[in-house]
């Protein structure tokens, strides 16, 4: 990071709809940088390689290779370049090393912007997932631990 603070070849400019242009260093990869170390935030917490290896982890040792080998990152933070590549690194570098780690990234940005909504909305029409579904009544007389009732 004292490399990256230092080099102005690491900045660039944005212009803002108002018109006025900014120029932004290192800033641009302190951000990103805390979805694998949260602790650069103050945050105890796993980064999200850390917190997809768990996941796989705790799934049935029969299904973890197709798992690993089937990893979509998606959402906005998909934007910030070399993400992909930089999560396979450090999922890599858990996984046992029998395991061939493919992390894909969405490549349009209609998807982008779209694709955790898509998902959403494809989970939530599935018949098996109706039964977790809470009204606004049932949430107003139970509170959120109608959540733990219905969904766990």
């Amino acid at each position: 990071m004292a490399t990256a603070a230092s080099s102005s070849s690491l900045e660039k400019s944005y212009e803002l709809p108002d018109g006025q242009v900014i120029t932004i260093g290192n800033e641009r990869f302190r951000c990103p940088e805390t979805l694998f170390q949260p602790s650069f935030i103050g945050m105890e917490s796993a980064g999200i390689h850390e917190t997809a290896y768990n996941s796989i982890m705790k799934c049935d040792i029969d299904i973890r290779k197709d798992l690993y080998a089937n990893n979509v990152l998606s959402g906005g933070t998909t934007m910030y370049p070399g993400i992909a590549d930089r999560m396979q690194k450090e999922i890599t570098a858990l996984a046992p090393s029998t395991m061939k780690i493919k992390v894909r990234e969405l490549q349009s940005p209609r998807f982008i912007k779209y694709s955790v909504w898509i998902g959403g909305s494809i989970l939530a029409s599935l018949s098996t997932f109706q039964q977790m579904w809470i009204s606004k009544q049932e949430y107003d007389e139970a509170g959120p631990s109608i959540v733990h009732r219905k969904c766990f």
